[in-house]
């Protein structure tokens, strides 16, 4: 199965930029494709515009994970939606996205991360379906390995997907529905009538609308600071490889710290350094330093810093942070954001891999990549109106995108085409960084 990461594969949606659209949507992710699609499904002409290409950066980057196992309470009746959806998803693509309930295990690596599985499954277990294992349980349904853990946090119904297959067949499914998709089409800013949204202008020209989505992932920070809007969204690295075919000696999804894997359909496996993250020191992170103060006094946010981000990148040192609307934007400079994979790290979770499972051994890689998550200080995303009229954020997604995407999709469609949201979306709101106050952190598990 060919992996597209980025520009290595050639624009698949090429229409002609239209005067007008119903409703414009930034960034061609899992979010703002799922959005087009259901506001598509609705009767709308949404027109999404990708400076690069659908799926390029983390949506199609990530685990494949779609979970309900320790996410936040606020996000579980939306990511219980989201699984139901993949499921129609799967029906409605004409490509085979790999939609599989396989479960997704949670392995503790000490006697605390133990506990705090067993504080969330109490918590919230009878909502998820989750379940904790005994150790016995846990020497089951890994016979072959050499195993320390006393117990595990088990879904035995959550799901996985094909990333890099899932999200251009739904973005394909939304085009046949009507939506308009553009690749290689940046964003430069947005126009505005008596302070409300009036229109984009994009490297290809200006487009009438008053309805905006702004889902760009890793760049959204960047788009709205141009804006006048400010949100403490940083981007950390996550280091992924994916095996050649190999024995099936698991076939569902799971993870300890430093290492989590996941059976493909391909037959071999997506491998992560789970854990480990590697954030860019730039303008961005230190304005948003006190937002985080409570995940790094906490150690719930482990990370690596490093320094002197690549040229191009969001959180650059040399990127500008604004522009006029009829010059090159940092959009069109960097295409695609395609962070080099943190080599020792991902060699470090294979020799743990090997030492776990001796049978099995060193795995036969097929390729490295990695990508930026785009994360929050409470581990919770954005998904509010902005204070400027007609524009709608949905970003921050803290790893948890690709998952819980179909469903803030549907509710971002629905939020924009002014219809009743259906879940609670307090917890998300773009109010609650309007000051340093205490945030409410999400699970620490």
């Amino acid at each position: 199965m060919g992996i597209p990461l980025g520009l290595e594969h050639a624009c698949e949606h090429v229409n002609a930029l239209s005067d007008e659209a119903d409703v414009v949507i930034i960034g061609g992710g899992i979010i703002g494709v799922c959005t087009a699609y259901y506001l598509a499904k609705q009767g709308l002409k949404p027109l999404l515009l990708e400076k690069g290409r659908v799926a390029a950066e983390q949506s199609a980057r990530n685990w494949g994970w779609i979970r309900k196992t320790a996410r936040d309470y606020a996000e579980l009746p939306i990511v219980i939606e989201a699984q139901q959806l993949w499921e129609e998803l799967a029906e409605e693509c004409d490509t085979d996205i790999g939609v599989k309930r396989a479960g997704v295990t949670f392995l503790p690596e000490s006697e605390k991360q133990l506990a705090d599985y067993e504080a969330w499954q109490r918590d919230f277990g009878a909502v998820a379906g989750t379940e904790m294992l005994s150790a016995v349980q846990v020497r089951a349904m890994f016979p072959d390995a050499i195993n320390p853990w006393r117990g595990a946090m088990h879904t035995s119904d959550d799901m996985v997907a094909e990333p890099f297959v899932a999200v251009p067949a739904i973005a394909c499914a939304a085009v046949k529905l009507g939506a308009v998709i553009r690749e290689g089409c940046a964003v430069r800013g947005l126009e505005r009538a008596g302070g409300a949204v009036s229109g984009v202008v994009t490297e290809a020209g200006a487009v009438k609308t008053s309805r905006v989505l702004v889902a760009a992932g890793a760049w959204s920070s960047l788009f709205l600071r141009r804006e006048g809007l400010s949100i403490p969204q940083l981007s950390v690295r996550s280091n992924v490889m994916h095996t050649k075919p190999m024995p099936n000696f698991f076939d569902g999804a799971a993870g300890e710290d430093n290492m989590a894997f996941r059976r493909r359909a391909d037959g071999g496996y997506t491998m992560a350094s789970l854990g480990f993250n590697e954030l860019w020191i730039g303008p961005d992170a230190f304005r948003a330093l006190p937002y985080y103060r409570q995940l790094l006094l906490g150690g719930s946010f482990p990370i690596k810093p490093r320094f002197g981000a690549p040229k191009g990148w969001p959180d650059s040192w040399t990127t500008k942070r604004n522009w006029k609307l009829d010059e090159e934007s940092p959009f069109e400079r960097l295409r695609v954001l395609d962070p080099e994979p943190n080599h020792a790290a991902l060699d470090r979770m294979l020799g743990k891999f090997a030492e776990r499972f001796p049978s099995v051994g060193k795995p036969v890689e097929a390729r490295r990549w990695a990508g930026m998550i785009d994360a929050m200080p409470d581990v919770v995303p954005i998904v509010d109106t902005a204070p400027i009229e007609g524009l709608t954020i949905c970003t921050g997604m803290c790893g948890h995108g690709f998952g819980i995407g179909p469903a803030f999709g549907r509710i971002m469609a629905d939020m924009i085409a002014g219809r009743e949201i259906d879940h609670d979306l307090s917890r998300f709101a773009l109010a609650r960084f309007d000051t340093y106050a205490k945030l409410e952190l999400g699970p620490d598990v």
